[in-house]
């Protein structure tokens, strides 16, 4: 298992149209949609100066709200552990903590609920879609239906993932899957037997996107789409992403410096 050191987890909380309220004095519970895109850079999407088409996140932001201060935990897990107990994640022992047994293997204590457990009470149906990277099970934490990618660095033929916490079969190579479209495939599927099964309750759905965790692999249209764009050069892409951000008054007044050290400049390579 690979251990993600990029930046940051962006993620999108959308509430969306809540069903009908069945008492005149009770408000209506609203349906939660968070989607989570692992170690994505705060500039990535579109609606953030990125050189990516990604029209459906940009007309989410044109119709809502876009945050422009911005924090992250620097890894994954304890993300996760941020957005799905509303805790610090050294509070909760996913991220380290001296003396006690924590970061990527660490467990949560016994009050640390994960939000399907505390929304189970108030009538939600929980789904969750994607990578876990969290202590325990989908389902052992209040999930009524999981796909959990496990397999992390493998986008086309992941070895290890599960349905509703059971092992499913090696995805072959010339399957078609590709982690993005299984991860949203399965999100829809829920949201579908939830609207057919379950229509007067309001639902939690946790859609967490493995890409663009390394190794960075897409479709083959995907590269052939973007290859000229990215033959400019790392520093050519970040300086138009930064007149694209001044542009949309995001981002601050200055562009930190380049630190070598630490790994750029990148060369694109074949996989």
């Amino acid at each position: 298992m690979s251990t993600c050191v990029r930046l940051v987890v962006p993620f999108v909380i959308l509430g969306l149209t809540p069903p009908a309220a069945t008492h005149a004095a009770e408000p209506a519970k609203p349906n939660v949609l968070i989607i989570l895109a692992d170690d994505m850079g705060f500039s990535d999407a579109g609606c953030y100066g990125g050189e990516i088409a990604t029209p459906n996140l940009d007309a989410l932001a044109k119709s809502g709200l876009r945050f422009t201060q911005f924090y992250n935990t620097a890894r994954c897990w304890p993300t996760r552990a941020c957005v799905l107990t509303g805790y610090y994640a050294q509070q909760v022992r996913r991220d380290t903590v001296a003396g006690v047994k924590s970061g990527g293997q660490g467990t949560r204590p016994p009050w640390a609920k994960l939000l399907p457990e505390m929304l189970n009470p108030l009538g939600y149906r929980s789904y969750h879609s994607g990578k876990w990277h969290v202590d325990g099970k989908p389902l052992q934490n209040g999930f009524d239906h999981s796909y959990s990618l496990d397999d992390h660095d493998r986008h086309f033929t992941p070895r290890k993932h599960t349905e509703d916490d059971k092992p499913l079969p090696t995805v072959e190579a010339k399957a078609g899957y590709y982690s993005s479209t299984a991860i949203a495939d399965h999100a829809i599927k829920c949201l579908k037997e939830h609207t057919e099964k379950h229509t007067g309750k309001p639902f939690f759905s946790f859609v967490a996107f493995t890409a663009p965790h390394f190794p960075l692999q897409a479709p083959t249209e995907d590269i052939a789409k973007y290859r000229k764009t990215y033959l400019a050069g790392w520093e050519s892409l970040r300086d138009d992403r930064w007149k694209r951000l001044q542009e949309l008054k995001l981002g601050g007044s200055t562009l930190s410096k380049i630190e070598r050290d630490l790994g750029p400049p990148y060369a694109f390579r074949r996989r």
